[in-house]
C-alpha cells in the first residue's frame, strides 16, 4: 500500500514516522510520499490561493498548482485519462462521512492520494478534472470544520493503514474493535483485579469463555444504545433509549 499526500504543510506528517505506521514503513509494508503543493507554483511568492469568483470571505486554492501536482502523481493528462489505479481522496467537510467500512474498503487499494485543502477549499474544477483520470472520493472526517485537510488525512491514513495486512502484529485484535461489528467495543480491563476500590467484573476472571463472550456482546449493545443508538437497526436503539427516559 502506498499513500501520497499533497499539502502546503509537508512537515505536518512527520508523526507518521512513529508507532505502528512508522514501523510498517521501515519494514516496507507501507510507503509514504509527502509532496509540497508549492513546488508546482511558478511565481516568486509561491502562491497557491486567490480570491473567490462571486465574492465572499476567504481565499480559494488555485487550480494550476493542483493540476500540475496530479500530472506528476497520476501521469500526464493526455496519457493518463481514466487509467490511473490510484484512488484520490479530497478531504473536505462537504464530503461523505469517513467510516470504518470505508477504511476497510480503502485498505484493499494499492495506492491512495490525499489532497489536503486549505482556506475555503480547492477550486471545484480540480475535483471535476481529476475524476476523469482516477477514482475520486470527497470525504469528511466529521460534522465540523478544521483549518485544513491535514488532520483529516492523517486520521484516515492511520485508520486505513492499520487494516493493511502486516501492519498490526495480531490481526485478531482488529476484530472486536468499535464499529467492526456495527457496535461500539465492550469495556476492557487488565490487572490488578481491584484498583482504588473498583473491581473487574467477576465474569471476566471466572474462566467461562462462553459467559465472557455473552457479557462482552451485551456490554457492546448497552454501550451502543447509550452512546450511539443511531448505529443500531431502525427502531432498536430508539425504542430502548426511549424506554429509559423519565
Amino acid at each position: 500500500m502506498r499513500f501520497d499526500i499533497v499539502t502546503i504543510f509537508p512537515e505536518f506528517f512527520g508523526v507518521l514516522d512513529v508507532s505502528l505506521l512508522g514501523k510498517a514503513r521501515r519494514d516496507g509494508v507501507l510507503e509514504l510520499g509527502v509532496h509540497d503543493l508549492r513546488q508546482w507554483t511558478h511565481d516568486r511568492h509561491r502562491t497557491v490561493d486567490d480570491t473567490p469568483y462571486g465574492g465572499g470571505a476567504g481565499m480559494v486554492m488555485k487550480p494550476e498548482p493542483w493540476g500540475e501536482a496530479f500530472d506528476a502523481l497520476l501521469g500526464p493528462d493526455e496519457d493518463a485519462a481514466g487509467t490511473s489505479d490510484a484512488v484520490v481522496v479530497f478531504t473536505t467537510p462537504a464530503g461523505t462521512p469517513f467510516t470504518q467500512s470505508l477504511a476497510r474498503e480503502l485498505a484493499a487499494e494499492r495506492r491512495i492520494v490525499f489532497a489536503c485543502g486549505r482556506y475555503e477549499g480547492i477550486d471545484a474544477r480540480v475535483v471535476e478534472h481529476v475524476a476523469t483520470r482516477a477514482r475520486v472520493l470527497e470525504v469528511s472526517l466529521g460534522d465540523y470544520v478544521l483549518n485544513g485537510g491535514e488532520v483529516a488525512a492523517m486520521a484516515m491514513i492511520e485508520a486505513i493503514g492499520r487494516l493493511v495486512p502486516g501492519v498490526v502484529g495480531n490481526p485478531e485484535s482488529l476484530v472486536e474493535e468499535s464499529h467492526e461489528s456495527g457496535l461500539l467495543e465492550h469495556p476492557s480491563y487488565t490487572k490488578p483485579r481491584v484498583w482504588r476500590g473498583l473491581e473487574v467484573p467477576g465474569v471476566l476472571h471466572g474462566g467461562n469463555h462462553a459467559a465472557v463472550a455473552a457479557w462482552r456482546r451485551e456490554q457492546a449493545l448497552e454501550r451502543t444504545r447509550r452512546v450511539r443508538p443511531d448505529l443500531l437497526p431502525d427502531g432498536d436503539g430508539a425504542e430502548r433509549t426511549a424506554s429509559r427516559q423519565p
